[in-house]
């Protein structure tokens, strides 16, 4: 099928990718020239496991395109996927600036043949019928263009024949396994009044349902959730607040469990073998950030807000995970006491591993905090410190190697629970330290470990 991927973030350009290497004709638009430009040569903007490989396969293949022309794509799409940007703003709500510029886009390029144009964005619930009046209005703008120039001109152009219909298709990649999730996902939701539109929908994705480029070939079809518009648009938000509560319950258990003596990891083992319950994200450890769940929660509290209904089960996930991020500098406190003038080591900045994503990472609070205190912060990261992000990022030295990062700290704090952060010599790590402290923020490391090296293990909720 023909296909259109507009904006290349993390979902846009891995869907754009994965629907091409299943064997659709794929052009991806982005605004940015420079972008498009680096695209074109092979490169990937973004890191993501596996996507550089299938990104150059693809368009080696001729079955990937890019182009910054918006016309381009919208005229060789039968399918027009809406993948940009919704950061939310101050207040909490999300900002649709940039699917309402390309809503209208769509419109004013629109002509002739029937389109599926699909909100991939995260957009708040009720955005499919506001989406399809912005195209509408883009085609009356269009319509409004003169016709030729100069006296006389026609002051309206020919009638633009657009027929077209706007599906929900909510995406729920994790970033650092995002190819694995397009391919092997729990379930694909379809949002829409139109028959003719999910058929299509069901078309593009058969491969994917039929487990053609799964890891396990032989599984059953991919559940194919067919909804109303609103309740797509319903499911990403309450899937995302409900993890994000998860996180945020099992992280208040932890520090209930350092009070009593008890071990988080041990708890969160003992509950989540309950079926009712299940064992994942019930991780204890310094919260959750990133793109999706703070914009998501907050989106969703400020939706209930605007409709009269005071979502304090939400609130207070976000007011816990506010406080989870203080709790490595405040078990910094306790052990090395006055922080002014000493030396932290954070391993990791980014907000998961995998990833170079520092949107929303627990890294930065902690180092706004340990800069308010005196403290000099350094920092290593597998990914930020060999990809020249770290040029924007201020209050952090950035290190190269680990070795370098532990020489003349008095304490690390895991940050990140990047893998290889298991395995790395924590004896010879200890040694060059002033003092060897560890903060496990993800109770991720070997405790008996890091205690024979000869650091002072210091967990959440254990």
């Amino acid at each position: 099928m023909r296909v259109c991927v507009i904006g290349t973030g993390y979902v846009g350009l891995v869907t754009g990718v994965c629907l091409s290497h299943i064997g659709h004709h794929v052009i991806c638009v982005d605004n940015n020239e420079e972008k498009v430009a680096l695209m074109k040569s092979g490169q990937s903007p973004i890191y993501e496991p596996g996507l550089s490989d299938l990104m150059k396969s693809s368009m080696a293949s001729g079955n990937l395109e890019f182009t910054a022309d918006l016309g381009v794509g919208v005229s060789h799409g039968d399918i027009l996927f809406i993948a940009v940007g919704t950061p939310a703003l101050p207040n909490g709500e999300s900002d649709t600036r940039y699917v309402e510029a390309v809503a209208r886009g769509i419109g004013e390029h629109l002509n002739g043949g029937y389109k599926v144009i699909v909100n991939k964005s995260t957009v708040p619930i009720g955005s499919g019928d506001w989406v399809r009046m912005i195209v509408l209005d883009g085609i009356s703008e269009r319509q409004k263009v003169p016709v030729g120039a100069g006296v006389g001109a026609s002051s309206h152009s020919a009638p633009v024949e657009a027929a077209f219909d706007v599906v929900s298709n909510p995406e729920f990649l994790r970033e650092g396994s995002a190819v694995y999730d397009t391919f092997n996902p729990d379930r694909i939701v379809l949002g829409s009044g139109s028959g003719q539109a999910i058929a299509m929908m069901k078309e593009l994705y058969t491969p994917i349902v039929e487990r053609q480029f799964a890891q396990d070939v032989d599984a059953p079809p991919v559940p194919v959730v067919v909804t109303d518009l609103s309740s797509a648009e319903m499911v990403k938000y309450a899937s995302n607040a409900f993890l994000a509560t998860k996180i945020s319950f099992i992280n208040e258990v932890a520090n209930i469990c350092d009070r009593v003596g008890a071990d988080v990891t041990q708890v969160a083992s003992g509950i989540g073998l309950d079926s009712r319950i299940g064992s994942k994200f019930l991780q204890a450890g310094i919260g959750w950030g990133g793109s999706c769940f703070p914009k998501d929660v907050s989106a969703l509290v400020h939706t209930a807000d605007d409709y009269g209904y005071e979502a304090e089960l939400l609130k207070a996930t976000i007011r816990v995970n506010d406080r989870q991020r203080l709790l490595t500098v405040e078990k910094l406190q306790k052990v090395l006491k006055i922080l002014k003038g000493k030396t932290v080591g954070l391993l990791g900045l980014t907000f998961k591993p995998d990833t170079d994503d520092m949107r929303d990472a627990p890294s930065l609070i902690m180092i706004e905090n340990l800069n308010r205190l005196g403290a000099k912060v350094k920092a290593y990261d597998p990914i930020v410190s060999q990809s020249g992000v770290s040029q924007g990022l201020s209050g952090v030295i950035v290190e190269t190697d680990p070795e370098r990062l532990a020489d003349g700290c008095d304490a690390l704090v895991l940050v990140t629970d990047w893998a290889k952060f298991k395995d790395l010599d924590y004896r010879k790590m200890a040694s060059l330290m002033n003092a060897p402290v560890m903060i496990d923020g993800r109770n991720f490391l070997d405790q008996k470990k890091l205690e024979q090296a000869g650091f002072q293990y210091i967990g959440i909720g254990r």
